[in-house]
């Protein structure tokens, strides 16, 4: 039986490809962030006229690390009180379920094309 080689990529290609890798990277970490949809929430539900301590709920050992980190309670205001938002849509769900069934069709359909590929380059047609 014959050795087999696969065959060879180019430099260039290779940039290419480390490229839109890359981009790829960068685009599915920073797209949701410009776009607004990953984060904690953006708005307080019941925000406090003039803050305490006491009237955002926090004891004196609370107060103290606080502070200790810079904060005064018309400043931590916003970071105590602001609570996630944990709505969705349901067309929101449904599209991420056919992305993700579509890519997983996707995937299987290249790697079966490549799988034939291999096969007919081993041991031939």
């Amino acid at each position: 039986m014959a050795h087999y080689s696969p065959p060879t990529q180019s430099k260039a290609s290779q940039l290419i490809d480390v490229v839109v890798l890359v981009i790829l990277t960068v685009g599915a970490l920073f797209v949701p962030l410009w776009l607004g949809l990953a984060g904690a929430a953006k708005t307080v539900a019941a925000p406090i006229a003039n803050p305490t301590w006491e009237a955002l709920g926090q004891n004196t050992a609370q107060a103290a690390k606080y502070e200790a980190l810079g904060y005064t309670p018309e400043t931590a205001h916003d970071l105590i009180l602001s609570r996630f938002d944990y709505s969705f849509s349901i067309g929101a769900l449904l599209t991420m379920i056919a992305v993700i069934v579509l890519y997983y069709v996707l995937i299987l359909r290249f790697s079966e094309v490549e799988y034939r590929e291999v096969i007919s380059e081993k041991f031939g047609e």
